[in-house]
């Protein structure tokens, strides 16, 4: 059913006192655990009854499925489940309310307890939500509206989906037994000082528009990279009759353009798969488990999955996936390929699946992937490896510093973190191992309290 066509069927009437406003924001009201709440008509595309879902193995426990909408295969989530709101028995066969949602290019469904009616208001009476809606996240809300005599609590999509501009952070939840300090300690990583010259001068300027365009954060982490790349940066736009400044978000991108770790955002290549296997260390016992934070649409998941698997023959293996961007994580375990992206490293992996090519089950079933914010706590134990490429140049500093101390809490001595390839830790408890284009970092064993050298 069409946008339109739920209007029609809404009967999208308005009091008589709002026939002198301007009606410029309309909206879909549905409930969820007896509230009622809304979501701008301009992100529906449809509403739907649908009553069966394809089961997605290791999915996060809001994914119900996944769902062909005309030919295209969407997810659907539970809002009800991923607010950690009140369940309704679910009744097997019975269709379920779903709004379809555009989030940028892309389509999902939610799963909500009912749909009502489209009403249409003033943009003017929607007022900035309260705390006291503590069911959802306030960072997830719009807004409130009243209307009729029910407040409606209007849902931010793009938030929620992760898409576009990243809420503003909320004060930081790490695991506190493994990363507390005393608040008057410095972190160890900081923005760069500021020096006097022209260099220092565009330097800032740059460090200040990465971060207003695409947070992205100039320290001591990839400091070196930065000053590297704002020599190419000049250059290039000197042969273009351009200024050095960063004007808008596009911009930024080209910037960056440089610094992200070979095959970002694709499986990796067989070369830079073997640098990665030459870097990983020997390790004991039969089990092995990975931590992949940041891991995006999952396709460095499945290619270190893959590698684990050929590495630690005869090992059981288990790699944790976490990402903040809702439609990447859902739709990570469905991912298919066409059969000129697999290298023959990968092929032992694939096999024929519907829409192409995909992993064989057995190597999913050594991942997981969830929907989670890095900064909130960790619950699973320690891990052998820590894959975080490109991550942490995209948090503040003391941000920094605390998942670099969470990453260490979490590993095992002897254990490896690799980061980015532009990135590096500029301090101690860690032996810094290179290979090509890779950069990984052994845990060393804690310092002995007794001996007040550092390691080094």
């Amino acid at each position: 059913m069409s946008t339109a066509d739920t209007e029609v069927r809404g009967q999208s009437s308005h009091r008589p006192e709002e026939t002198r406003e301007k009606i410029d924001f309309k909206m879909i009201t549905f409930s969820l655990a007896g509230r009622e709440y809304g979501i701008d008509i301009m992100r529906v595309k449809e509403i739907s009854k649908i009553d069966r879902f394809t089961y997605v193995p290791n999915g996060s426990p809001f994914l119900r499925g996944v769902y062909n909408l005309r030919g295209e295969i969407i997810p659907i989530i539970d809002f009800r489940i991923m607010f950690h709101l009140p369940l309704k028995p679910i009744q097997p066969g019975k269709p379920e309310d779903v709004l379809i949602l555009n989030a940028g290019d892309q389509v999902m469904g939610v799963i909500v307890d009912s749909i009502d009616k489209v009403i249409g208001v003033s943009s003017q009476r929607v007022k900035p939500a309260h705390p006291l809606f503590h069911d959802i996240n306030v960072q997830y809300l719009s807004g409130i509206i009243e209307y009729d005599n029910s407040l409606y609590i209007v849902l931010d999509v793009d938030r929620i989906l992760g898409v576009g501009e990243e809420p503003p952070a909320a004060a930081p939840a790490p695991d506190t037994a493994a990363v507390a300090a005393p608040e008057e300690e410095p972190a160890a990583f900081e923005l760069p000082p500021e020096e006097e010259g022209p260099d220092s001068l565009e330097l800032g300027f740059i460090r200040d528009t990465l971060s207003a365009f695409r947070d992205f954060v100039v320290s001591d982490l990839n400091v070196e990279w930065a000053k590297a790349r704002l020599g190419e940066w000049r250059d290039l736009r000197s042969s273009q009759g351009l200024g050095v400044q960063l004007t808008e978000p596009n911009e930024a991108d080209d910037f960056l353009e440089t610094f992200y770790s070979p095959y970002t955002g694709e499986l990796w290549g067989a070369a830079y798969a073997d640098e990665i296997e030459e870097l990983l260390p020997d390790l004991p016992g039969g089990t092995l488990s990975a931590w992949n934070p940041g891991c995006g649409k999952g396709y460095e998941s499945y290619s270190f999955a893959a590698l684990l698997a050929r590495r630690y023959r005869g090992k059981r293996i288990k790699v944790w996936a976490n990402d903040n961007d809702l439609l990447g994580i859902s739709m990570a375990p469905t991912l298919t390929f066409h059969e000129e992206a697999i290298t023959p490293p990968l092929a032992p992996f694939v096999a024929k699946a519907r829409s192409g090519l995909g992993f064989k089950q057995e190597l999913k079933d050594t991942i997981l992937f969830e929907y989670h914010d890095i900064l909130h706590p960790n619950p699973f134990p320690e891990v052998d490896l820590v894959l975080a490429r490109d991550v942490l140049s995209f948090f503040n500093p003391a941000q920094q510093q605390i998942l670099v101390d969470l990453f260490r809490s979490k590993l095992r001595v002897g254990g490896m973190l690799l980061i980015g390839s532009n990135e590096r830790l500029p301090e101690s408890g860690w032996k810094e191992i290179r290979k090509g284009a890779v950069r990984g970092y052994e845990r060393l064993a804690d310092e002995d309290p007794s001996n007040k050298e550092q390691v080094t």
